[in-house]
């Protein structure tokens, strides 16, 4: 697998109005539901990345600041944040986009992470993955530790082995002068 791919390749943008059978007695809509598009969104995102089947393997973080009401059109936007070697790590953002008035809210996040199968559902090889603007730079760099201490909490990975972490919980070194 020596191609390298963007974020931008993977992205996936689905639009969706919340139907009344998809709310809570707050008529807004149900978490349960946002975290379906969002997984569903995100299967396109990474399924585009490496062209290959996935299979959801965690659903890393998710953050409900703003509710959706029903009759809200939902906007979920997905891309690829970095690659490993058979895992991939997908951004979710959520907006509440409201047409008439012209008004555009973030109301969600959520970081998942997929693998992509052969067809005997074993993990198998995918592209790397270079970002290109500075938000995916960010989202880039913070899967890596989030990668780091899922392995750490798993019992994978020694807290010492860890590179990026570490380097969060270090002290800040006085630089060396020689010259006095």
């Amino acid at each position: 697998m020596a191609k390298i791919k963007t974020a931008s390749e993977s992205l996936t943008i689905m639009t969706n109005i919340v139907l009344p059978n998809e709310t809570n007695s707050l008529r807004n809509l149900f978490g349960g539901e946002l975290l379906a598009k969002m997984d569903r969104c995100a299967s396109i995102s990474a399924a585009r990345h490496c062209e290959r089947r996935v299979v959801t393997a965690s659903v890393n973080h998710v953050s409900f600041n703003h509710p959706i009401p029903e009759g809200g059109v939902v906007v979920l936007e997905s891309k690829v944040s970095r690659a490993f070697s058979t895992s991939m790590e997908v951004y979710v953002d959520v907006w509440s986009d409201d047409p008439i008035n012209q008004k555009k809210i973030h109301t969600n996040s959520g970081i998942y992470t997929f693998v992509a199968v052969d067809e005997f559902n074993r993990p198998i090889p995918i592209p790397d993955m270079v970002p290109e603007t500075e938000d995916e730079k960010e989202r880039y760099a913070a899967a890596f530790r989030r990668k780091e201490l899922s392995l750490i909490l798993s019992g994978r990975m020694k807290p010492l082995e860890s590179v990026e972490l570490k380097k969060l919980f270090q002290e800040p070194q006085e630089p060396k002068n020689d010259k006095k």
